[in-house]
Order: structure tokens, then sequence, then C-alpha cells
């Protein structure tokens, strides 16, 4: 009995210490910025590929206002309603205080200044993939926006989905290196991969989740139903958008389909902000989407 005891008290020792591992934040290495130094110049490219305005300005912001990223537009799911965070520059209610290696641990850890998780619906999964450089160049433009004093409001949600440390798990299983699309890619189709399936996150809206809302990779782009409950994410696989190169550039561009419609909804705000890129870089993603494995 005692040497069962034993076994038992050792098997449940390693088992929270296996746990603990699995479960904890973990943050970049201190050094892991080390030597890089900001352009703004070079950021506002990246905040504009991010998408960093379409969630974080105020609810139904334009021109100028959406330079203001006071946060507090919603986004209901089957997991609760999150609320975007301030990320405006006040030091406060914001991430004014932020350091460059801050902004690195959120976007490419999912973890926060003061070491906790972040709900994966900040497409962390997607940004992880991000040059470092680009996160500080990023940084660097951050600190030229407006500061805003708007307290950020708290997420709804309800057990046990608030629970922070199990968020741990989640990465484990969904936080992955590499790309999706792979193989003999050209230095065109290398930079638009970049673009739709880092910066774009484009793969947070276009494929298919699974229960515990981790995107499946095997159905890459195929679409699937929008988290407030309310109709569908289109399939752009080749299998179903069969678009012209010049056809995607354009829809990026303004907006506008080989049909004649045009885009509504969260992707006009994705066009507003991939227009605002250098032309060859909607065409990068233009080329791209065609090298994305067809998925019905």
């Amino acid at each position: 009995m005692r040497r069962l005891l034993r076994l038992f008290y050792i098997v449940l020792i390693l088992g929270v210490a296996v746990a603990w591992l699995v479960l904890r934040p973990n943050p970049l290495p201190d050094d892991a910025l080390a030597g890089m130094t900001g352009d703004p110049a070079r950021g506002e490219l990246i905040f504009w590929a991010g998408g960093c305005a379409s969630c974080h300005a105020g609810d139904k912001a334009t021109e100028d206002a959406k330079l203001v990223l006071k946060g507090g537009q919603r986004f209901p799911s089957p997991f609760g309603t999150f609320v975007a965070p301030n990320i405006s520059n006040d030091p406060e209610a914001g991430i004014g205080a932020w350091s460059d290696l801050d902004l690195a641990n959120a976007m490419a850890r999912g973890v926060s200044p003061k070491r906790r998780h972040y709900f994966p619906v900040f497409p962390y999964a997607s940004y992880a993939k991000a040059d470092l450089q680009d996160i500080v160049d990023l940084r660097a433009y951050l600190a030229t926006l407006p500061a805003d004093p708007t307290p950020s409001e708290a997420h709804e949600v309800g057990f046990p989905f608030n629970i922070r440390l199990s968020l741990g798990g989640w990465k484990f299983l969904f936080l992955k290196d590499g790309w999706v699309v792979d193989g003999d890619l050209t230095v065109e189709e290398q930079r638009g991969r970049y673009l739709a399936e880092a910066l774009g996150h484009c793969g947070e809206c276009h494929t298919p989740r699974n229960a515990l809302g981790g995107m499946e990779t095997g159905r890459w782009f195929a679409g699937g139903p929008v988290p407030a409950g309310r109709g569908n994410f289109p399939n752009i696989t080749p299998a179903k958008l069969d678009w012209s190169n010049t056809d995607i550039v354009e829809y990026l561009t303004s907006g506008f389909t080989p049909e004649y419609d045009s885009a509504g909804g969260h992707m006009a705000l994705v066009v507003q902000n991939m227009a605002r890129l250098p032309a060859n870089d909607r065409a990068a993603i233009a080329a791209y989407l065609k090298r994305v494995p067809p998925s019905e």
C-alpha cells in the first residue's frame, strides 16, 4: 500500500509539473529583439497589412478616427463576446507604456506584459509567423498615433472558457510553426503567403474551425460559419474562387468583384486596408491564392 501511495504521489507530481510546463505562458527570450530598431514608415505598412484599425478603432470610425485605437468593438462567438481593447498610445488605458518586446510577446506568443494568456480572438496564431523586425517597426508606428484614455471593457466570457491558464493547452494544440501552404513557391508567392497567412491573418475567418476554436488547416481557406452565428465566410480556394489574378487584385483595391458586386461587412474594412499596400503586394496575394490547395 505504501508503495502504491508513493507511486501515486510521484505520478501526481510529475503530472502537475508537465501540466504547468504546457499551460504556463511562454514569452520570448529577453534578448529576442537584440539589435533591432523600429522604422515607423515601414511600421505603417505593417499596421494596414495586419488590419489593426479594423478591430481596435472605435465602432464605425472613419478617416482619421480610424487611427484612434480606443477599442470597444464587440465580437460575439460560441465562447462568449470578446471586446477589442484600447491599444492607443495612452500609457494607462492603452499600450503607450509597452516596450517592443511587450508587443512582440503579445503578437508572437499571445502573452501579456503581466504574463497572462490572451484569448486567441486576438489572431496571434497567425501573427506568430510574422518577422520580429516587422513587429518592432509596427511598435514604432503605433507610438506615433493618438492616445485615448477610454478604458478597455472586459470580455463577456463564461466558465470554463474564462480560465486563462487553459489557453496554454489551446496554444499547445494549435499555435504551430511553419507555413500552411508549402513547397516550391516563387518569391512573389512567398510574399503573398506572408501577407495572407501571417500579417493579413486571412485564415482566421476563411478557414473552418473545430470544436475548440482551432483552425482546421487541412481545409485551409475553405470557408466556414461566421462566429456570431449569421452567415458564412466564403471558400476562397481555387475550387470556388475562379477569378483571375487581375480580378483578385482589383477586388483588393476597390472592393468590386468581376460581377460588379462589392465587398461588404468586415471584408470592406479588409479591402480598405489592402488598398493602402503597394500594388505588388496585392498581386502577391493573388498569386498565393492560386497556390492554395483546392478544397470543397
